[in-house]
């Protein structure tokens, strides 16, 4: 886990993400303290546990992206689920207890792909080695030299001939380094997995080791393929990669960043607020909060890989809690939810900003994308500042989307000229966006209202 400081922390989301200081330093803090928390003697460190937050706010305002950005950061296993999509336990559906699988399956193909990595080298020289020997093959060298042949019959080996092969097999390693061959067709011999596919339906959740048990039953399929060297390569590469991983050790660190370190991003809580509904096909909603409450609280979930213990996994949950308020969950779920913070509608000033300052806003991608074609764009600050007034205005009007409003109204924007950018000639291949340009893109459908519901 990188040990940064809150400040440090809130100085990198500063990077992708505009205002909303409350949220980050409260983001910021708990991730802080987890790393405190490794630093306790071990019977003090399992009574801490991780105090989970509330980020109320509307739609587009930086929820989601705070807590992913977070994660990536510090390198904790990470994972973003709704809650209107798990339903209580009884009903057809998936149940709470498969966030946890999914966040340990994301955590072993984290450490699965650092494994991976830290043997690729040794794995390169091995995969090597396996297409000089499909290149030069042993018993082709053999047929080509009776007196090889002859030799080996009476148990002796002709060092001459050997000598010859080793030189042919350097002058075949350097070419293959050099990319020379990248497009000569070898025969090599893969393993393949036996994919039985995925057990569906409602009870796949108590069915999760039973795919596996039956993998391990059948040994991989080997086959021979005939595939360029390019090709031969990667596929060569993964396979002495997958036998040098220890998958043992893999699968102890993944449980172990699990239960440290994860976060599960847990979206739309407030749909889950309060009593059941009246109307509609609503499943229990106190039943969903009395499934979250046992892996929130702290229980053990079985996966495939052993058992998970969801104590000190830190939890986030989100909403815009217009309909609803934090004080209509559970009182038990809300008091695992120690910290609220509160996220506010972004300004035009603010939208000016996210256009701009993050290092993957969304005027530098418009940029980069168009300039593939040959086309600079240039965006003027006054035509920036549309974009963001017409953003903003669409907002107070109807449905407030947050930022996300913006990705509409760029694309809006530049849809003709996206279009256009392959076949413009050279004199039109330089194009300045500026506030009026905005507005002949636009043509009024900013303006109306109805129009602008359906197109913006």
């Amino acid at each position: 886990m990188n040990q940064l400081s809150p400040r440090e922390i809130v100085r990198e989301l500063d990077r992708y993400i505009i205002g909303q200081l409350d949220a980050k330093r409260a983001i910021a803090i708990a991730m802080r303290n987890r790393w405190r928390r490794q630093q306790l003697a071990p019977e003090l460190r399992e009574e801490v546990a991780p105090k989970n937050i509330i980020m109320i706010g509307p739609t587009g305002v930086g929820k989601t992206e705070i807590a992913r950005r977070m994660a990536a950061l510090v390198g904790a296993p990470f994972i973003k689920v709704e809650a209107t999509k798990y339903t209580e336990v009884g009903y057809v559906g998936r149940d709470v207890e498969s966030i946890v699988r999914d966040l340990t399956e994301l955590g072993v193909n984290k450490v699965r792909k650092e494994a991976t990595e830290a043997v690729r080298p040794q794995a390169e020289e091995a995969a090597e080695e396996r297409l000089l020997d499909a290149l030069l093959p042993t018993s082709r060298w053999a047929a080509a030299h009776p007196a090889r042949r002859k030799a080996e019959a009476e148990g002796e080996e002709p060092p001459a001939e050997e000598a010859e092969r080793e030189a042919s097999r350097e002058k075949l390693l350097k070419k293959l380094r050099a990319g020379v061959l990248e497009d000569r067709v070898v025969e090599i011999e893969v393993e393949e997995k036996v994919d039985l596919g995925k057990i569906g339906g409602p009870e796949q959740e108590q069915l999760i080791g039973l795919q596996e048990m039956m993998e391990r039953f059948m040994p991989p399929r080997k086959k021979v393929r005939r595939v360029a060297i390019r090709e031969a390569r990667e596929l060569l590469i993964a396979q002495e990669a997958e036998r040098l991983i220890d998958h043992s050790q893999v699968a102890a660190e993944a449980l172990a960043r699990v239960q440290n370190l994860g976060v599960v991003f847990i979206d739309e809580l407030d749909k889950i607020a309060g009593s059941e509904s009246k109307f509609g096909p609503d499943v229990s909603r106190q039943g969903v909060q009395r499934d979250l409450l046992p892996i929130i609280e702290g229980c053990t979930v079985g996966t495939r890989y052993g058992l998970v213990h969801t104590d000190h996994i830190l939890f986030i949950g989100a909403g815009a809690f217009t309909q609803s308020k934090p004080s209509d969950l559970m009182p038990e779920l809300q008091g695992r939810f120690p910290i609220r913070v509160e996220l506010k509608d972004l300004t035009a000033e603010e939208f000016v900003r996210i256009l701009t300052e993050p290092d993957n806003a969304l005027v530098k991608q418009q940029k980069a994308l168009l300039a593939t074609e040959g086309v600079t764009v240039e965006f003027t600050d006054d035509g920036i500042r549309e974009l963001a007034q017409v953003a903003f205005r669409i907002n107070q009007r109807s449905q407030n989307i947050g930022a996300r409003r913006l990705y509409t109204v760029i694309e809006k924007v530049i849809e003709d000229l996206s279009f256009d950018a392959p076949d413009l000639p050279a004199s039109e291949r330089t194009v300045r966006i500026d506030a009026a340009y905005v507005s002949d893109q636009l043509k009024g459908i900013a303006e109306d209202e109805d129009l602008a519901k359906y197109i913006l």
